[in-house]
């Protein structure tokens, strides 16, 4: 017996010195020996599961929590109830509405008797972001102020930067966009300042970053982005390189050669699965559009069909992938339905695309009554993105009612927009639709010029045209399907073709089935033929 007892003291010591050090992994380690040898205190157990969620052991960080929260609830109801209060928070950011609003009653209940401190003021919080997401904007607002009331009373540091963000999601609820836009400026300040616990300040990157990511206000996103990077660099906390690596690539596929792009998106939200589920979601629905563009359409509804697993569901990209396959009518009741459970910032998300499935349909008068909607939100919201949608969906209508004069002036205003955002598929899309406007008016050579910059940015980004211009690829292959091709005329195997561009063998064996289908061809020596004889490769390639 006291063989076991040294033996614990000395992990426990090696353990808590790790800790002070910030060597989390060492930590870590001597805390699982040491829960294996006997109990540990409360303050331990704290530590234990600090160090596990700093390497991204999120379900046992949880599982640690919950047992402090029942040391705890025996001896501190207060501090069991900040502890019910972390654990809402963690299952929040998991995704679990249901199981977080569960331990945020077990808090309430605590609380009910004691007069407002500090962990009522983070209570409030967590139960402002809950009502905004269900979308009770009334509700939320008094949550918010019941926070802002205790902080002010309260010194603590965390609590202030979490007030200014609450309120920020109230403000963008309630479509006061200058306000929310102020607000979470104020908060970043309050973030750099270093004062913030990691557990919240991750918190409040990941709901700035979400908000600004469905207001498309990239331009701040980058600065939240670059921020987190930075504090993940100095706190290490291992989920969160994983948030910043989706954030980043959201912000790279405006830009970025999507062949880049997808093995890292991959990685990156597989590894938030069952640790920040809203990240992954949204990590696999921007896969989903990457493998959209892309021309996969296999892949991109493999990766849709996860986001919605996980909780996000994957519109536009899915409907604009059934319009392109020529089931626009369908898409367009799939956009209708989604549209319906959205707030007012969910549905503008959707609007474009309804604007480009609604012409598809040749609905031009909804098409036109999507387009006000949208062009309204954009000027409640004002973000680059949002004023860049509604004057390129603006131009898009005016060409299907014939007023070119009218669609070109959108069109330059959407042009602008996109530089703001870096948005370079948006920009050669409205290249496109140029190209029609000035066709319309008899400007050939114009039309011609257009369509050669929107293709030189189709190049650029490895990615299908927008097919605004009716253009059809030779053969009906997509650029996947060509690179494939491309990929077996210099002699590649099927496994040298998966390790070049980076996909697996079987699907290198679907693309070459599809594109023999596509020729009328029964062999690669054949379908290599026919690549050269239509230009779709030559031999310098």
């Amino acid at each position: 017996m006291d063989l076991l007892v040294r033996r614990l003291s000395d992990e426990l010591a090696e353990a808590r010195a790790a800790h002070a050090r910030g060597d989390w992994a060492a930590s870590y380690a001597a805390f699982v020996r040491a829960d294996g040898i006997g109990s540990m205190s409360p303050a331990d157990l704290d530590a234990y599961a600090a160090a596990a969620w700093r390497l991204g052991h999120g379900r046992e960080a949880a599982r640690l929590a919950e047992r402090l929260y029942n040391l705890h609830l025996r001896t501190d109801p207060a501090a069991a109830a900040m502890k019910a209060v972390e654990i809402g928070l963690e299952w929040l950011t998991r995704g679990d509405l249901n199981i977080a609003t569960g331990w945020t009653s077990r808090a309430r209940r605590l609380l009910a008797d004691a007069p407002d401190g500090v962990i009522h003021g983070y209570l409030a919080y967590l139960d402002t972001v809950l009502a905004v997401v269900a979308q009770d904007v009334e509700v939320a607002a008094e949550h918010a102020e019941r926070a802002a009331a205790i902080s002010v009373r309260s010194d603590d540091p965390s609590l202030t930067a979490l007030v200014p963000v609450a309120q920020a999601m109230v403000a963008f609820a309630d479509a006061r966009a200058e306000d929310g836009r102020a607000l979470i400026d104020e908060a970043l300040l309050l973030l750099l300042a270093g004062d913030v616990a990691v557990e919240w300040a991750g918190d409040i990157y990941c709901v700035v970053l979400n908000q600004c990511h469905r207001l498309s206000d990239l331009p701040r996103m980058r600065t939240w982005t670059e921020a987190l990077e930075r504090w993940c660099d100095v706190n290490k906390p291992a989920t969160y390189y994983r948030v910043c690596d989706v954030h980043r690539l959201q912000l790279s596929v405006t830009h970025t050669d999507y062949r880049l792009l997808e093995n890292e998106l991959f990685t990156a939200s597989a590894a938030l699965e069952g640790v920040n589920g809203w990240v992954g979601a949204e990590g696999f629905y921007q896969l989903g559009e990457v493998r959209r563009l892309r021309g996969d359409t296999d892949g991109a509804f493999a990766a849709f069909a996860k986001a919605r697993l996980l909780g996000v569901e994957p519109q536009p990209g899915e409907a604009l992938l059934k319009c392109r396959l020529g089931d626009p009518h369908s898409a367009a009741t799939d956009l209708r339905v989604a549209m319906a459970g959205r707030d007012r910032v969910g549905r503008v998300r959707l609007l474009r695309a309804a604007v480009e499935i609604a012409l598809a349909c040749d609905a031009v008068d909804d098409a036109e009554a999507h387009c006000r909607e949208l062009e309204a939100a954009a000027e409640v919201y004002s973000t680059p993105g949002f004023r860049g949608w509604a004057a390129h969906a603006r131009g898009a209508v005016a060409v299907r009612r014939g007023a070119f004069h009218d669609a070109l002036t959108a069109f330059d205003a959407a042009l602008g927009h996109y530089r703001v955002q870096q948005s370079r598929y948006e920009t050669a899309e409205v290249y496109e639709w140029m190209a029609l406007a000035h066709s319309g008016l008899g400007d050939d050579a114009a039309a011609a010029a257009d369509v050669a910059t929107a293709e030189a940015v189709y190049e650029q980004l490895a990615v299908q045209p927008s097919g605004a211009c009716a253009r059809k690829s030779p053969g009906g292959l997509t650029r996947r399907e060509v690179e494939v091709l491309r990929a077996i005329a210099s002699g590649a195997t099927n496994r040298q073709v998966a390790q070049q561009i980076r996909i697996s063998e079987n699907t290198v064996g679907r693309h070459l089935a599809n594109v023999y289908a596509k020729l009328g061809v029964s062999s690669r020596t054949a379908a290599v033929n026919w690549a050269y004889q239509n230009n779709v490769i030559v031999q310098a390639d």
